[in-house]
């Protein structure tokens, strides 16, 4: 499942992008909200949420057998 941008709270800078390992978020423009384009690609490493500068504007959402795994 990919993570959500909560478009309230996302300042455009970009972080997630650029931090994202497996471009998840490829092809987002600089200055503009980043867009999901390759959700399947997803690792939830949760890198972008925690470089993301905009606390809350990025929510990972951690599949149920995946979550299992963190108990």
């Amino acid at each position: 499942m990919p993570p959500v941008i909560d478009p309230d709270y996302c300042i455009a800078c970009g972080t997630c992008a650029n931090v994202c390992s497996e471009d998840v978020f490829f092809a987002s423009r600089a200055g503009e909200r980043p867009v999901v384009t390759y959700p399947e690609e997803c690792w939830h490493c949760n890198a972008c949420v925690i470089d993301c500068p905009a606390e809350g504007a990025i929510r990972l959402r951690i599949p149920l057998p995946m979550m299992l795994c963190y108990k």
